[in-house]
C-alpha cells in the first residue's frame, strides 16, 4: 500500500495516510475527516489551535494537510465500474439531496 506523508508530530512521530486510514507511526487512528466547525469540542480545539480546520481522530489538521489527506483517500479508493452500483450511488445521492431540501 502506498503511504502519503502528511507531517511529523512535535515528538517526532510520522503522520501518514496508508490506504484508507490516517496513521501515526503506521498505526491507524482514523478513516475519515471531521470539520472542526461541526466538531462537538469546537471551542476547545480552536482555543488550543486557532488554525485547526479538520480532525482525523485525535489529530488536528490544517486546511493544507486535510487537502493532502483527502487526495490520499481518493487515491486509495478504487473506481466504481459496475453500472448498477453507479446508478444506485446516483439514486442515493439524489434522494439524500431531496430529503435535505424537504422533498419526500
Amino acid at each position: 500500500m502506498q503511504a502519503t506523508f502528511i507531517r511529523e508530530t512535535s515528538d517526532g512521530r510520522k503522520i501518514e495516510v496508508i490506504g484508507p486510514y490516517v496513521c501515526v507511526d503506521r498505526d491507524p487512528v482514523a478513516d475519515q475527516l471531521v470539520e472542526v466547525a461541526s466538531h462537538p469540542n469546537k471551542q476547545a480545539i480552536l482555543h488550543a489551535l486557532p488554525n485547526a480546520a479538520f480532525m482525523a481522530g485525535p489529530i488536528v489538521l490544517t486546511v493544507e494537510e486535510a487537502s493532502l489527506v483527502r487526495g490520499a483517500f481518493a487515491m486509495a479508493t478504487e473506481a466504481e465500474t459496475d453500472k448498477a452500483a453507479i446508478e444506485k450511488r446516483f439514486r442515493d445521492a439524489y434522494n439524500s439531496r431531496a430529503r435535505a431540501a424537504g422533498i419526500e
